[in-house]
């Protein structure tokens, strides 16, 4: 369970179907999980954008009646978790604007590094900006730019900014969508069956929403969607593709395929290899849900050790706030994490985790499962040490407050109150997920940075 690190948001496009913004909001359900704090939609019919947009899941967004006011055979949709600035309605997305072209609306996944040299250049130049957001630095670009027509404008402010982003533009009669030239983000191109097309983060609201893969957008992209048109693809950038391997690790659903490949299949092949470089006997292999649940899979196949749910998740329990004192601390974990007292009791135990970031969690999960009447528990987690920050679109905390950036495996172990503890290594997990270092970003286990 990864205490304290968030994607920062889900992106989706709907192109050329009669119930676009219905589809943009079924596909946002599948990809709530990549952003909870805030979702939106603009739909166009043609003549007009509109856009509705709130903090919450979307569910709580969105109704029949809103969805209604939404017409149009094209729409985008945005889910959010705030990393930086200022948690308001104007932080969420789309972000929407009039300018001499007519009206643009604008969705983003990822994090522009140069966005405070960016916004400062444009502030100079006399923009006023509304919001905290680095994306709204793409409104003032393509406003401001003297070419023609929107798409040369897109091209051009993509040619100012730095960094990870996957995004999709909707004016009034046509869709864009683009990635950054090292494809940090995940966006993916499908058929809807009955008509029209759709790019989103993740290929599960494909499948939610009945269209067909048909492929990833590449690094250095920008597809062009126009009535009664296939997609028309513009190399931006020549490709230099830097995959966030983080999507493999947790942030993806495992019913998706990410860069090509199954997330499922790939998380199984971290806890088959872990299960090679760490094995310890033991009665029972148990996952910490929901996220190690595939990777414990992988530990048990290959070690031959019995997969058992020895921790039940309350999924209905939402955010809760933070409380100041141990006790509430410990509470707030019980409430999310239920130990199977039968199932675990007097029994050696080896525990699956995607990660440990701070470490208090991790911690709270053994002393509960110790109080439950596990006789050992051994800690394994499915991929390296987590060291360093990442500033392409991912909330992870300062380098200070990452505890393997500050101590050592045993001193971690120690901290957690495990029996023992191991990492997955740096090559092992290239190696699940089928990589090397040249086409894949690893900045968070190795520091090595990108842009």
């Amino acid at each position: 369970m990864l205490e304290n690190i968030n994607e920062k948001c889900a992106v989706v496009g709907i192109f050329g179907h009669k119930e676009a913004s219905k589809l943009a909001y079924f596909s946002l359900h599948a990809l709530q999980h990549r952003g909870q704090e805030a979702a939106g939609i603009s739909s166009s019919d043609g003549e007009k954008i509109k856009t509705i947009k709130d903090r919450g899941l979307v569910i709580r967004v969105f109704n029949e009646e809103k969805l209604a006011t939404l017409s149009g055979t094209s729409a985008i949709g945005h889910t959010r978790y705030s990393t930086a600035g200022d948690d308001s309605i104007l932080d969420a997305q789309p972000v929407f604007a009039r300018y001499d072209l007519g009206e643009m609306a604008i969705v983003h996944n990822g994090n522009l590094t140069n966005a405070e040299e960016v916004r400062n250049y444009l502030i100079k130049k006399g923009a006023i900006f509304q919001t905290f957001m680095d994306t709204e630095n793409l409104i003032h670009l393509i406003a401001k730019s003297e070419k023609e027509k929107l798409v040369d404008r897109i091209i051009d402010a993509t040619r100012s900014i730095e960094g990870a982003y996957s995004l999709v533009f909707l004016s009034r009669k046509k869709m864009f969508a683009m990635r950054d030239r090292f494809g940090f983000r995940p966006l993916s191109l499908g058929r809807i069956a009955n008509g029209g097309y759709v790019v989103a983060s993740e290929t599960c609201a494909f499948d939610l929403i009945g269209a067909e893969f048909i492929r990833d957008v590449e690094p250095g992209e920008l597809l062009v969607f126009e009535q009664d048109k296939a997609p028309t693809s513009i190399k931006v950038f020549e490709p230099t593709p830097k995959r966030c391997i983080f999507e493999y690790v947790y942030f993806a659903r495992p019913d998706s395929r990410v860069f090509g490949q199954s997330v499922y299949q790939m998380r199984k092949n971290m806890g088959a290899e872990l299960a090679k470089i760490a094995p310890i006997e033991a009665d029972m292999v148990i996952p910490v849900p929901d996220g190690g649940v595939p990777s414990a899979i992988g530990y048990s196949q290959a070690s031959g050790i019995p997969y058992e749910m020895g921790i039940m998740r309350n999924h209905y329990i939402g955010r809760t706030f933070i409380e100041p004192t141990q006790e509430m601390r410990d509470l707030k974990v019980k409430m999310k994490l239920s130990p199977m007292t039968d199932t675990i009791k007097g029994k050696v135990i080896i525990v699956i985790d995607d990660s440990i970031v701070r470490g208090t969690t991790s911690r709270r999960i053994v002393k509960m499962l110790k109080e439950a009447g596990a006789k050992e528990v051994h800690m394994r987690i499915s991929s390296p040490p987590t060291t360093d920050p990442c500033f392409y679109g991912v909330d992870t905390p300062n380098k200070e407050k990452l505890i393997a950036a500050n101590m050592t495996v045993e001193a971690i172990c120690e901290f957690i109150e495990a029996d023992s503890l191991a990492y997955l290594d740096s090559e092992s997990l290239l190696r699940s997920v089928n990589a090397t270092e040249d086409n894949y970003c690893t900045a968070c286990f190795t520091g090595k940075y990108i842009v």
